[in-house]
């Protein structure tokens, strides 16, 4: 695959990710696929696998009762990452979080083989999620 194929799966996984379609979401990633969650907060961390993934997206989900929205600013193609501009925006157990973030994703063979998302304020992020 190319850049132009890479930015349009990266499109893909928001879409679904935004619309709560995790079957079409959970497709979009490798098997062993690697998810990397900057910080120390409770959702920090590596995640292993697309079901273990999958599971994490779903946390935080059920963490922000159903709020969690990364609105997707702008995809940028490069020679081995495709990364993400968004602004992560969620409310929870009185709390707000609205930041600026940005995932690098990793394609291999037409699927997501890594993510790595980094929050402007990483404080900020492990807050919300305590």
């Amino acid at each position: 695959m190319g850049t132009a194929e890479n930015v349009e799966l990266v499109r893909q996984g928001y879409a679904a990710f935004n619309s709560g379609d995790m079957a079409t979401l959970s497709d979009l990633f490798a098997e062993d696929a690697v998810w990397y969650a900057a910080g120390s907060g409770v959702l920090s961390g590596t995640k292993q696998g697309r079901d273990a993934i999958m599971s994490y997206f779903g946390e935080l989900g059920a963490r922000s009762q159903g709020s969690f929205q990364a609105n997707l600013q702008d995809v940028v193609g490069g020679e081995k990452y495709t990364v993400g501009i968004q602004q992560t925006q969620a409310q929870g157990n009185g709390k707000t979080i609205d930041l600026a973030t940005v995932i690098t994703f990793v394609v291999r063979d037409g699927k997501i083989a890594e993510g790595r998302e980094y929050f402007e304020d990483t404080a900020k992020a492990d807050d919300f999620w305590t």
